[in-house]
């Protein structure tokens, strides 16, 4: 769709859900007191930690820090993106996205009616595929060579497998015919043109898998091979509905058949995600043709705490396997695991469960080689470690791929494992590493002064906003932050609002981090006392208001330079301070 979503649909929105139904829906909450709680289902753990409120429509979990309203809940537990989850929010509570219209109206429309046609014509392109595969003169060799896969007519409806015919130009002649139509089929990468300016068909007399993004839709193909000469798959090129980096065989899939796996198996190929969906695992999926991206990485941990990848044992393989483990080290947070499951020469995951079952497969994975293991056992393969120089070779590789971990349990470990192959102290090695950056709880890593405090109040108890007139003339305290305070009291006046509410409308500003660890503030005062506590700072905020006024017209009156009404002004505000004090 065209446009920004406007803050007021966001703020409606938010007013409308109900985080703990929302969550509920997600993670079973019990009731703790006037919150709910539940096992945090952002990292392991077996104390309830997670707490969502109600009354703030606002979850924090104690035990890993992760915090925020619904729409930040639906994109941590989904994996999706800002858009994608105010969509499936609004889907929830059943209203239609509004949309902003934009500066430029026509081009956005333009633009958003490129991607329809894109998205209609790759769907048109996966059912001509899948036509071909029952009616071409070819199909009978095709599902013959489906079936000697072990594949059922179940699983091959379910991924969409088709067959891409050997003719030049089968899939050009059905949808170029006119000039543009070409156009699209080559800006799509579904057709090549040569040197001599004549377009043929990018994938002929291949097996066809056609690539999901996360919302169910056609964005690219693999085919593979069936006999002959020729790259075993072929893959899609980047195009501007599909990019690699990004998407995964198989997951859209995989959310179809289990929201939330134990955990996720990556390997190499299609046909392996589709076999082990045959024999009824169905948490694997691919990476398209590269290395396991950082994003499509995010993407796995988001939906599971536990990775394994399985590949080949060969070179190839395991240089996957690592670059893998490179891309995932500044992920593997406290609670998340990955894991390598390397197969002999000659097998995959395909054959492994069609000689052995579903269950010893899932045997294997469960025995996988933990990364603390394989990250020592990859770097020493060529490296002799009984030797100073080979001993100080390893320490100099290792050394800042174990400062990109985001885990400093997994740090120690892995300190701890270099220091027994180094022979040294773990505390001998600490002074060649940079230190890490800790990462304090919300409440720990802010000092809190009376303005901050009244900021956290007004976050956690929007209501205040009510008990005192917004004090304008507070911008001429020298006080960092007090534009924030009273912009926030400005808008909590305004109507009446939740946390979750009230945090949302600073999303996209430098404050959004600073006030959401303001809201998850413990004050340890009772109910009753939070309202004289929220006056009590703002009688002190005008009182340092009005000394420092004071203070200002005294070095004028000493410089002769006070008018008559200057005068009268810091006569008032001397017998006020005198007063107060």
């Amino acid at each position: 769709m065209a446009g920004l979503i406007p803050k007021s649909f966001i703020h409606d929105l938010l007013e409308r859900a109900d985080i703990v139904e929302i969550v509920d829906s997600r993670v079973p909450l019990k009731k703790a007191g006037k919150n709910h709680q539940a096992c945090c289902p952002f990292h392991n753990e077996k104390t309830p930690s997670f707490t969502v409120s109600q009354d703030k429509q606002f979850y924090h979990c104690f035990g890993c820090g992760q915090h925020g309203n619904a729409i930040d809940f639906l994109m941590e537990f989904d994996g999706l993106n800002f858009p994608d989850a105010v969509e499936e929010l609004a889907g929830i509570m059943g209203v239609e996205v509004v949309r902003e219209q934009p500066e430029n109206p026509e081009l956005a429309h333009k633009k958003q009616q490129q991607v329809q046609d894109d998205a209609k014509l790759m769907s048109k392109t996966a059912r001509f595929f899948q036509h071909q595969l029952k009616h071409h003169e070819n199909s009978k060799r095709v599902i013959d060579y489906l079936k000697g896969r072990g594949l059922s007519g179940e699983t091959v409806k379910r991924f969409q497998i088709g067959y891409a015919p050997d003719a030049w130009d089968s899939l050009l002649s059905t949808f170029g015919s006119a000039t543009q139509q070409r156009q699209q089929l080559l800006e799509l990468k579904l057709i090549n043109r040569n040197e001599k300016g004549r377009h043929y068909d990018f994938f002929r007399d291949r097996v066809m898998f056609p690539i999901h993004d996360r919302r169910g839709r056609v964005v690219g193909f693999g085919g593979r091979i069936i006999d002959g000469d020729g790259p075993k798959y072929l893959n899609s090129p980047e195009t501007r509905l599909f990019h690699k980096g990004s998407e995964l065989y198989g997951y859209w899939h995989m959310q179809q058949a289990v929201r939330k796996p134990e955990q996720v198996c990556i390997v190499e190929g299609y046909m392996d995600v589709v076999a082990l969906s045959e024999a009824g695992i169905h948490y694997a999926v691919a990476s398209l043709g590269t290395a396991t991206t950082s994003e499509q990485l995010q993407r796995l941990f988001r939906t599971s705490n536990r990775i394994v990848c399985c590949y080949d044992g060969d070179r190839a393989g395991r240089d996957a396997a690592w670059r893998a483990l490179e891309n995932a080290l500044p992920l593997l947070r406290d609670g998340l695991d990955m894991a390598f499951l390397f197969l002999p020469e000659g097998e995959d995951p395909d054959s492994v469960v069609k000689e052995q079952g579903a269950e010893a497969f899932e045997q294997q994975l469960k025995k996988a080689t933990p990364f603390t293991e394989y990250f020592f056992e990859h770097l020493q393969t060529d490296i002799d470690v009984s030797t100073d120089a080979g001993r100080s070779q390893l320490l100099n590789i290792a050394k800042p791929l174990i400062e990109k971990l985001a885990s400093d349990y997994y740090r120690d470990t892995l300190m701890q494992r270099l220091a027994e192959k180094l022979r040294r102290e773990t505390s001998q090695l600490e002074r060649h590493f940079d230190k890490p950056q800790r990462h304090a709880r919300p409440k720990e890593s802010v000092r809190m002064t009376p303005l901050r405090k009244a900021i956290a109040l007004l976050l956690q108890y929007p209501q205040l906003a009510q008990s005192i007139p917004v004090k304008e003339e507070l911008r001429g305290l020298r006080v960092n932050g007090i534009d924030l305070l009273i912009a926030l009291h400005k808008q909590c006046a305004e109507r009446q609002m939740t946390t979750a509410q009230v945090l949302e409308g600073w999303r996209d500003t430098e404050y959004y981090q600073p006030l959401q660890k303001l809201a998850l503030w413990q004050h340890q005062l009772d109910d009753d006392n939070v309202e004289q506590e929220f006056n009590d700072i703002f009688i002190y905020l005008i009182d340092q208001y009005f000394e420092q006024r004071a203070n200002a017209l005294l070095k004028k009156e000493q410089e002769g330079a006070l008018s008559r009404t200057e005068r009268q002004e810091y006569q008032t505000l001397i017998q006020y301070l005198s007063k107060a004090r």
